[in-house]
């Protein structure tokens, strides 16, 4: 049987969505990583694989998760300071495992990743994918504006003004909130 993925928010690119494995629920911490939901952390690491469609290339075993939670720590020191200098030693630390191949085939030109380790690959798809976030729009990578949500996402908005991971949950809550205090006040 597969396991229902926990998370309040999945879909976000890669990298964010790595973020977003660490997330309140009821005002206590959970992590996919660490037996949210009665999951062990491999089968945690598993149901991630799986949700970003990378669990047709790699394993979800021990040393796996070690280096994704490497890579999930150093992607939340940049986010959360974009100049920290052991941030970006850790993202490029994490880069050193691997590369990006050029190929040619019947299609044209193409890429494959390639790794020093296979173990490394999640990881090292995380980070590449959040330099091509930086690249993108690197003020459009942005934290919930509610205080009691730790999760992101990446504005695709048109005018680049979303502020909450979800109109549904968060944004609601914030909505209600102010109802609440301006029909307190009459």
């Amino acid at each position: 049987m597969t396991a229902t993925d926990p998370r309040p928010l999945t879909g976000e690119p890669v990298s964010l969505d790595l973020l977003n494995t660490r997330w309140m629920q009821d005002g206590e911490p959970q992590d996919l990583f660490a037996g949210a939901a009665g999951l062990t952390r491999v089968e945690g690491l598993a149901l991630w694989l799986r949700s970003n469609a990378l669990d047709d290339r790699f394993r979800a075993d021990a040393a796996t998760l070690v280096h994704l939670l490497t890579a999930r720590e150093a992607i939340a020191r940049a986010v959360a300071d974009p100049a920290d200098a052991g941030a970006l030693a850790l993202l490029d630390g994490v880069l050193e495992h691997g590369r990006i191949r050029l190929t040619v085939g019947a299609d044209g030109q193409g890429e494959r990743a390639e790794f020093t380790d296979r173990t490394w690959g999640p990881a090292w798809t995380a980070v590449r994918e959040h330099l091509g976030l930086l690249a993108a729009g690197p003020d459009r990578i942005r934290r919930c504006a509610s205080e009691r949500c730790v999760l992101h996402f990446y504005d695709t908005s048109r005018n680049g003004t979303r502020r909450w991971c979800s109109m549904a949950a968060c944004g609601n809550r914030a909505k209600a909130s102010r109802h609440y205090a301006r029909t307190r006040e009459r």
